[in-house]
Formats: structure tokens, sequence, C-alpha cells
């Protein structure tokens, strides 16, 4: 199968008792066992729901994967793929990562025993600079939040194999539709499920997937004893989400590719950040590993905070708001909303300014988008 049709197809076969062609929500807590001394598929919906498993699966086989875990949120799902670590363990990171990630793992992990060190995600042989013998993961987040920063996945992966680490990535900016890191040498992936997965902005979830049945277990024995997962309706609104994701990503590229062509020649913005744009400086690795560059448009203002109130208040279309990935198109300010558990050094440091904006754009009418930024802008 491809990849729509195993979005509509893939562990959603019709119900065997009553020929139901939609999924059941299974809104059970416990399942009844045959006999003594066995036991069945599905116990109790802690460690195993039908509705959750269709999800699962289905989510698994977009991103090319044998096994799939849903969890309540996507810190949630983070925080189980980090449950392999054990105190004096070191963990490279991709500097450029979401505000909620480096907040785990500065104020939960690193209290705990974990080492990390924070390299430019742009240059490859930072990853091989900063790994120790006592590296266990390299994790990247690309395109990274909020600036789209990419990593080149291949050649990171070989970095972390030739160390003996597993290389993890957070694919929720591209979604699996647009890009597919086991395919490139990962080992496991992290989503945010909330974002374009769900992508109607009305559930909250996340998932890891992987190939590797060793770091499978671990992952499952975590999610099963510490029992972060997301309800039965919580994966019936995501696998209904995810029926729609090819066409949904499409035309939120193509809608994301025209805001970005707009905002680069217009005056009052002073640089625009898109891999879709050839003045993107990773443009050409984009191409190589995304199969498009996804819905998310980052862009500074000239001017400071002041000029980001003045920018917002007139918009109509674009909601300001937190998150992304919805059909509806948001913008956010990463200083004050998705950054604001760093310090202004640390966001100095990343990029990230008081002019700086980022645009989820959704899949309304192209017009209607670039007329409410234009009147925004010229506000």
């Amino acid at each position: 199968m491809r990849f729509s049709t195993k979005a509509i197809r893939l562990g959603q076969q019709p119900d065997p008792h009553n020929g139901s062609i939609v999924v059941p929500v299974y809104q059970s807590v416990n399942f009844k066992f045959q006999e003594v001394g066995t036991i069945p598929e599905f116990e109790y919906s802690r460690t195993g729901n039908p509705t959750r498993t269709a999800f699962e699966q289905c989510l698994a086989s977009l991103e090319e994967a044998d096994y799939g875990l849903a969890f309540g949120s996507g810190m949630a799902a983070i925080d189980a793929l980090l449950s392999i670590l054990r105190p004096g363990d070191h963990v490279v990171s991709s500097e450029h990562i979401y505000g909620g990630t480096f907040r785990l793992f500065e104020k939960v992990y690193r209290p705990r025993g974990i080492e990390f060190t924070y390299v430019e995600t742009t240059r490859t042989e930072a990853f091989a600079q900063a790994m120790r013998p006592n590296t266990k993961i390299v994790w990247i987040e690309t395109p990274a939040n909020p600036l789209l920063q990419l990593v080149d996945v291949r050649a990171v992966a070989e970095i972390a194999h030739a160390g003996g680490a597993v290389l993890a990535a957070d694919n929720t900016f591209a979604s699996p539709y647009f890009q597919r890191p086991l395919t490139q040498g990962a080992d496991i992936i992290a989503h945010s499920t909330t974002k374009f997965i769900s992508g109607h902005s009305d559930v909250i979830g996340g998932a890891v997937v992987t190939h590797n049945k060793e770091l499978y277990e671990a992952v499952k024995f975590y999610q099963n004893n510490a029992g972060a997962i997301p309800g039965p309706w919580d994966c019936w609104l995501s696998l209904r989400g995810l029926k729609t994701l090819a066409v949904r990503m499409r035309q939120h590229a193509a809608n994301a590719q025209a805001v970005a062509e707009f905002l680069q020649d217009h005056p009052q913005v002073e640089e625009t950040i898109y891999p879709g744009l050839p003045t993107h400086p990773q443009h050409d690795l984009a191409k190589r590993q995304m199969d498009g560059f996804g819905a998310v448009v980052t862009f500074r203002l000239k001017g400071g905070l002041e000029q980001v109130r003045s920018f917002v208040k007139p918009l109509q279309i674009f909601l300001f708001a937190e998150s992304l990935g919805g059909v509806e198109s948001l913008v956010s300010h990463p200083t004050t909303m998705s950054h604001a558990p760093l310090t202004p050094e640390e966001r100095a440091k990343s990029g990230i300014t008081d002019g700086t904006i980022r645009l989820s754009v959704g899949i309304e009418d192209i017009e209607d988008l670039l007329e409410d930024l234009d009147r925004a802008l010229a506000h």
C-alpha cells in the first residue's frame, strides 16, 4: 500500500462481528478473559486498547516503522523515549529544539544525573565532536522549532551509530507525509500528534515509533507502568485525523509556500525563513531529505515587541494562539510563548529575537490569508 491508502486502511479493517467500516471507540477499562491461565490480546486499557492499537499501527505504517506507541501528549512521548537513560548517561542534542523539550532535559533529566551537550543544529561535525563514550542518545528536531534549521539525518545517523548511540528524531513539524527519518538512519521517532497528525486542534496526544524491537519493548514497558496513555476517544480522533493527513499536508505546504514568497518581498519584514525558499541556507538539503517543505513559516519583523503587538491586533484570519498543525492558520510569538522557558541569553544564542514570529499556515483560501497578512503588516 502507498501512503494515502495506508492512512485510511492500515489497522482499520471492518469489524468482524458487525462489519463496521469505522474503528469503534472501545470505551472499556477491562476485557473478558476466556479461561484461567490465559491472557487475551486485550486485558486492561492502560496496557492496551483496540482503538489505541489501531491508531498505533496506522501511524507506525506511515513512518515505515514496525512498532508504534501512543501517549497522552507529545511531552509524555518524549519522556517515555528518554526513559531508556540511566544516571551517568550522556545525550548530544541539537541546540535548536522546542522549549518544552529543553525544559524537560534541563529541569527533569539533568537533576537525575543525565548529562546533556547542545550543538549547532546545522553543523554535522559538531555532533561528532560532542560524542562521548557514555553517549546513549543523539537527539534531533528537524525542521527545528521555531527557526526551521535542518539536520542532515543520514550524516548524523552515521555519527550516532559509530559511537554506539541511538538517533532519536522529533518529526512533528514535517509529519511522516513529508519526512520519514527512520528510512534515513534514525532509530526512533517522537511526535506531538496534537499537531499535524490529528490536524484539527481538538486533541492532545503524542507518539513514539521505531523499527527496533528492543527500543520498542523498553518504551512499551514504560508506557504501561508510567501510564501516560491517551484515552480511546483521543486515539479515535487522532486516527480520524490520519485519514486526511496527505491531502491536508499538500494544501498546508502550498499555502505556506505562497505566504513565504509574499513575506520575503515585504518591506516590513527583515527576514523570512522557510525551507521551500531558495534563500533558506539548507534549501538543497530540504529537497534531498524531505518530500515537501511543511506548513510552518517564520519571519522577523523590523523592530521588536511593539511591532509584534501592532502586527497581531488587526489579524482576522490568523489566530494568535499556541500550537500549530491544525487546519486553521495560527500566529505565535516564540519569545513569549513556545520558548518562554529559555532565558533571554539562551533565546539570543538560538537566534530568537523579540521580532520573531512563527506562522502555522492552515488550509484556508490563500487569498484570504495573504490579505490578512498584508493588512496586519500595513498596520
